[in-house]
């Protein structure tokens, strides 16, 4: 057995297996329903399940859900470490997997495959492990990545995820252990300090594109954050 991504379905007839491998099953299109060690559930796109070497498991799905199936050897360590069996993924992973099975649908290129597969781990092991999220606290997160250079109020974030401002606060901090707005910071300031080691935008375009109008606002937020400026940075 060697590391492995490839592009599955599965069938609606369940069939209890295991493997003597890891295998790791991210959803692209459609819903999973699975069975895996306390888990007896749906996964679905933006999410991963992970199924251990020789754990027994029961996957069906409806015959046009469309998978990146990882099977591994080794798993990163933030896994292999971690009990949840289904997590969440971010932003970065779920465009990786649109790459990965427009590629694979391409062409048979096995060094190109094995490259793949390196990135995928690496990606994998960037994760942070949050358990399954609640729906509603899912389409917020994803509306702040999409939104970020935009003014983001919680009142607004609430009305996306059809939750009243205090059941929305009461619930993200339950599911991310942080604060509203400082998961808003954080996407905003890592998505800054990528821009600026990655880009030669102006400071003031990359405050803009990180929600901030305000270039000093920018960079007293910035120099809060990380601890020095980011013309600092910069150079």
């Amino acid at each position: 057995m060697q590391n492995l991504l490839s592009i599955r379905s599965y069938s609606t007839k369940p069939v209890s297996h295991s493997h003597d491998f890891n295998q790791l099953v991210l959803p692209l299109r459609g819903v999973i329903n699975i069975r895996v060690g306390s888990f007896n559930g749906k996964v679905t796109p933006g999410e991963c399940v992970v199924v251990k070497a020789q754990q027994e498991h029961l996957f069906t799905a409806d015959s046009e859900a469309r998978f990146v199936v990882a099977d591994m050897l080794h798993l990163p360590t933030n896994v292999s470490s971690s009990q949840s069996i289904v997590f969440s993924i971010n932003t970065s992973l779920i465009s990786y997997l649109r790459f990965v099975e427009n590629q694979l649908e391409h062409q048979i290129n096995a060094p190109l495959e094995s490259a793949m597969f390196e990135t995928f781990f690496l990606l994998l092991s960037e994760q942070p492990l949050l358990p399954k999220l609640d729906s509603r606290i899912g389409a917020a997160m994803a509306f702040i990545e999409h939104n970020i250079g935009e003014p983001l109020q919680i009142k607004h974030l609430a009305e996306v995820a059809f939750l009243s401002e205090t059941q929305f606060k009461k619930l993200f901090k339950q599911q991310t252990n942080s604060t509203v707005m400082q998961y808003v910071s954080r996407v905003r300031m890592e998505k800054a300090q990528a821009l600026l080691l990655h880009t030669d935008y102006p400071l003031q375009i990359i405050g803009e594109k990180v929600g901030y109008k305000d270039l000093s606002a920018f960079s007293r937020k910035f120099s809060q954050y990380f601890g020095f400026s980011p013309t600092k940075f910069n150079t």
